[in-house]
């Protein structure tokens, strides 16, 4: 690890600190990346989703994690500012197999990741967490391992335990050695308010509809507000929007009206080095 990725992992961690708000709107690619970095982004975080669509796989675990490692590697190489990467439920789940795909995105020049807990155990994460930080360290890296409970998303208990539960699987996890926490579909602001309040980790929601605005989120205790898949599922709904009126009705306005100048695009990467 370079000294000035180094300082990247300190940056980043610095980022959720008590009073931060750290807002990321999720990249899939290269490109994607260095387009929301130019918009402002103080750190790129990649959407599993997106990432694994673009390489031509689902989400799910499903992506080889050497096509992930390259993606990652393509992503660092026009990017300044931190990066974090998605490994979902590490592709395995064996711990230690897990470590050695996160081990290979710190090679590529990740200093965070977010590893999921999905519709497994939670002491499986544990040990994922736990081996994900042994790993990091014979790096001599600081990662930041923001762990994702899927609570809320699976609907594992029934709505009136979800927050006690979420919160039990927070503490769970940082005495496994987590910096912080993810849940995504949680709205409810009480709801909220308890997990940012007792989970004893920065709290990181999901973009959504029902969602309360950034300022309220900040007031509730929030600390990382992400945009998961949905500006990738934008981009698509509007490939599919503009392709399917090309064949249908012949009309390009779909494709022409919200257009990204060409000039100003090729420009994001005119000055980024050879690899």
């Amino acid at each position: 690890m370079t000294d000035s990725a180094s300082d990247r992992a300190k940056h980043f961690r610095q980022m959720h600190g008590q009073g931060q708000f750290l807002v990321l709107a999720n990249a899939w690619d290269a490109g994607s990346a260095r387009l929301i970095e130019s918009c402002g982004a103080k750190a790129i975080a990649t959407t599993s989703a997106g990432l694994a669509w673009s390489r031509g796989y689902p989400d799910g675990d499903v992506l080889p994690p050497r096509v992930l490692s390259i993606a990652v590697s393509e992503i660092e190489r026009v990017i300044s500012v931190p990066l974090s990467v998605d490994i979902e439920g590490g592709y395995s789940s064996d711990p230690e197999k897990a470590a050695e795909s996160v081990s290979a995105v710190i090679d590529a020049g990740a200093v965070g990741i977010n590893l999921e807990d999905g519709a497994g155990s939670p002491d499986l994460l544990c040990k994922k967490i736990a081996a994900v930080k042994r790993a990091a360290a014979r790096k001599g890296v600081d990662l930041f391992v923001n762990a994702r409970t899927d609570v809320y998303l699976r609907g594992l208990v029934p709505k009136e335990q979800a927050t006690e539960t979420t919160i039990a699987r927070a503490q769970q996890y940082r005495e496994a050695g987590c910096d912080g926490i993810f849940v995504p579909l949680v709205a409810e602001p009480g709801a909220i308010r308890e997990i940012a309040s007792a989970a004893g980790l920065p709290l990181n929601v999901l973009v959504m509809a029902t969602l309360p605005s950034p300022d309220e989120l900040r007031k509730l205790g929030v600390r990382r507000l992400s945009a998961g898949s949905a500006i990738a599922q934008a981009v698509y709904g509007l490939a599919k929007t503009a392709a399917t009126e090309l064949f249908t009705s012949g009309s390009y306005a779909p494709m022409l009206d919200r257009s990204m100048d060409y000039t100003q695009m090729n420009a994001l990467f005119s000055n980024i080095p050879a690899s």
